[in-house]
């Protein structure tokens, strides 16, 4: 077994898993079936990516990374860094963003950090590599592990969405913060991965819930 989840089979093989821990977990896949594995490209684009979307809604963080790919050609960190102040007005990055990106880029180039040398290190240690970098927080590091590495043992605790999913899931009283959500998913172990994906598809489904509701 592998600490990759690159396919379908994956998947099924860490639900069945889940569901044989707690009854709550067999709960919530039936609900929501097998959700999407929502995989994308590594490397310094993937995580520019993440970068560019912190903080947005969907349909805004595809809007702005679209001015920015349309700007920044080739995406490599020395064009980044040899960016002038049309290109960012043009790409539409706010301040912090940029900062964020030339501090990766930087590092990238100093070989601080190697990407590829992420792959198949432990979540721990890739957040720590990921958020050494200045403007590279938790969430970030959370989400190139889970769908650009496609490490089976990621997860990310202070995604509000997976606190709300796993409130209404497990019955807790009040959405946990980041810390108490990350102590209940130690039990989750080695399938975090999976389980984060169950909870944002549970998360879509409350919202189109409270959506027919409204």
């Amino acid at each position: 077994m592998t600490n990759r989840i690159t396919c379908d089979g994956d998947l099924e093989e860490g639900m069945v898993a889940l569901a044989a821990r707690h009854p709550d977990w067999a709960a919530l896949i039936a609900r929501t079936g097998l959700p999407p594995l929502r995989l994308r490209e590594g490397g310094f684009i993937g995580l520019a990516s993440i970068i560019v979307s912190q903080q947005l809604s969907v349909m805004s963080a595809r809007a702005v990374w679209t001015r920015f790919e349309s700007v920044f050609v080739p995406m490599t960190p020395e064009r980044f860094l040899a960016a002038s102040d049309d290109d960012m007005r043009l790409s539409g990055l706010s301040r912090p963003k940029q900062r964020a990106l030339a501090a990766l880029s930087v590092a990238l180039l100093d070989r601080r950090l190697c990407l590829d040398g992420l792959v198949g290190m432990t979540p721990e240690a890739v957040h720590e590599a990921l958020t050494a970098i200045s403007g590279i927080g938790p969430w970030t590091a959370d989400i190139y592990l889970l769908f650009c590495l496609g490490h089976r043992d990621g997860f990310a605790a202070g995604d509000l969405a997976i606190q709300e999913a796993a409130r209404h899931a497990f019955g807790l009283p009040a959405r946990p913060k980041a810390a108490e959500l990350a102590a209940m998913a130690e039990d989750w172990r080695p399938w975090r991965g999976v389980a984060a994906r169950l909870l944002w598809a549970d998360y879509a489904l409350l919202k189109k819930r409270e959506g027919l509701n409204a």
